[in-house]
């Protein structure tokens, strides 16, 4: 068991054990898929209240849905959820990690904050992204930017994700 290197992660892809929604071989690296950023960004309104985090939380209630053309200005300090334009399928013995690319975090950006597991199993799912502004400069962040890479690696046994995000098409 072990992270998948270019080889493996073409030959998935050939056999459709692994689906990447657009994709061009060209986003394969060494050991990594790049990830292309969409247009669709999720930001927080102006807090007026408490929110609480449980079980119950949903962040769409303290977020707002916005779709840009050009780019969306990301303030130092400022948090966004983005979402990649690639819709993944794995198979039920595949894991995958979400990581920021250097270029980017060299100036401040991180393009995930917590979440960046993907579970083995999940089906035409894009993946969003806690992107923050870590920096001291405002970042214009454009779609279609390869803003990101997933790493795979297989798992010991097999599981199959049933959660709330299966599938999800919006940050």
């Amino acid at each position: 068991m072990g992270i998948l290197t270019r080889s493996e992660i073409l030959r998935l892809i050939e056999e459709r054990a692994l689906v990447i929604e657009p994709f061009d071989p060209s986003q394969v690296g060494p050991a990594s898929i790049d990830l292309h950023l969409g247009r669709e960004f999720r930001i927080f309104r102006p807090a007026r209240e408490i929110f609480h985090v449980t079980d119950e939380a949903d962040h769409r209630l303290v977020t707002e849905l916005v779709e840009v053309e050009d780019y969306f200005l990301l303030l130092p300090g400022q948090a966004v959820l983005g979402i990649t334009e690639e819709r993944i399928t794995l198979p039920d013995d595949i894991c995958g990690w979400i990581q920021g690319r250097s270029r980017f975090a060299r100036v401040g950006l991180m393009v995930h904050v917590t979440a960046n597991f993907m579970q083995p199993g999940m089906v035409r799912t894009r993946q969003v992204l806690e992107m923050n502004n870590a920096g001291p400069i405002p970042l214009a962040i454009h779609p279609g930017t390869a803003i990101c890479q997933i790493i795979l690696e297989e798992c010991t046994g097999r599981a199959r994700y049933e959660g709330r995000f299966q599938g999800q098409e919006h940050p």
